[in-house]
């Protein structure tokens, strides 16, 4: 008992200088209220590779993602070397697109090596958690603690501030059409459904209560429309609900689906050049298709189109200041490569 009790004290101590020395660090800055893209990655850590380059893509179209068939040490290897910052118990990552943070048993996921990780970092018997993470397709920041009560501090923040409709997380996207208005919500009822043995998010037209009571979820999100180009745009996106595939979803009801979506882009046909939803629940997933002068402005030929990863990116996260009246602490990840590459050849810019 006097065991827990000391280790709890001394996560609280450390907690306190954790956030004093966050204000002080190069990954991490307090946040202005109407903070969106403010600080650029090259104001942080860059990730080996992650340097922009010049020309077409080459031979590797995509720098920047895992390698295939990565064994547990690789794995482990990888994300030590992403890691962006670390202060007491709270360990950042920049995940890499692709990497599941769960999964089946005997799958090779970021929880699975987390034992590793830990040892890997020096942290002994201090098994790292999992606080906050963006999903297997997405890339973007990880945060991490060896501290339970910690973690569990900044879970209960999380869901505090969700329910008081306060974004805490915000992604960059890169979207295949340009939203009409640029900004706004998207609000829309949401659903699991098994279609062809796969578990699929579908839109619910006007749920009724026993919807809700089966599982369909009222979700929203914020959207601000940061740059556009080459019929692309650069999107910042702010969930205010968590559900499967929710900004991918979201996106898809604007006509404009996430570049490299290969699972939902398929819901938007277009006809004369002009853009329509198609029924989701008869619609299967298929490798997005993109028009010649894309294309030709990614430097891709259709087979690397085929292979594009998404471009959904948790950049930037707030956590709670020391105080409750202590302006949020701002956590950002760089883009990877690829993105970043994407931003060059469509000639968007982050503000």
């Amino acid at each position: 008992m006097r065991a827990v009790l000391a280790r709890e004290m001394d996560c609280r101590r450390v907690l306190g200088r954790v956030w004093s020395g966050w204000r002080r660090g190069l990954a991490v800055s307090t946040a202005p209220e109407d903070a969106g893209f403010g600080i650029e990655a090259r104001h942080q850590r860059q990730p080996r590779g992650s340097r922009l380059r010049s020309g077409p893509l080459g031979d590797q179209p995509f720098p920047g993602l895992l390698p295939k068939n990565l064994s547990r040490e690789e794995l482990v290897d990888a994300l030590r070397a992403a890691v962006v910052d670390r202060k007491g118990p709270l360990v950042t990552l920049n995940k890499p697109q692709g990497l599941p943070v769960t999964g089946k048993s005997g799958e090779l996921t970021l929880l699975s090596v987390l034992p590793e990780l830990s040892q890997s970092l020096g942290l002994g018997e201090q098994e790292l958690q999992v606080v906050r993470a963006s999903g297997k397709e997405s890339s973007g920041l990880v945060l991490l603690s060896s501290c339970p009560q910690t973690a569990s501090r900044l879970q209960k923040f999380f869901i505090h501030s969700q329910r008081a409709q306060r974004p805490t997380a915000t992604y960059c996207a890169v979207t295949n059409g340009i939203p009409t208005a640029s900004e706004g919500k998207i609000q829309a009822a949401l659903k699991l459904e098994h279609i062809d043995g796969v578990n699929l998010t579908v839109p619910v037209k006007a749920p009724s209560r026993k919807d809700i009571l089966e599982g369909v979820k009222k979700t929203l999100s914020h959207f601000r429309v940061v740059a556009t180009g080459s019929g692309c745009a650069l999107v910042q996106l702010q969930p205010l609900t968590v559900f499967s595939s929710q900004l991918q979803v979201h996106m898809v009801l604007q006509l404009c689906p996430v570049l490299g979506d290969h699972t939902y882009s398929a819901r938007v046909g277009t006809v004369l050049g002009q853009r329509f939803l198609l029924p989701a629940e008869s619609t299967k997933p298929q490798r997005q298709v993109l028009d010649e002068t894309l294309l030709r402005r990614l430097h891709l030929t259709p087979s690397q189109a085929a292979q594009l990863p998404l471009h959904l990116h948790l950049h930037r996260l707030l956590l709670p200041g020391t105080r409750a009246r202590d302006t949020p602490i701002e956590l950002l990840a760089p883009l990877p490569p690829y993105f970043s590459r994407t931003l060059q050849c469509l000639g968007l810019r982050l503000h």
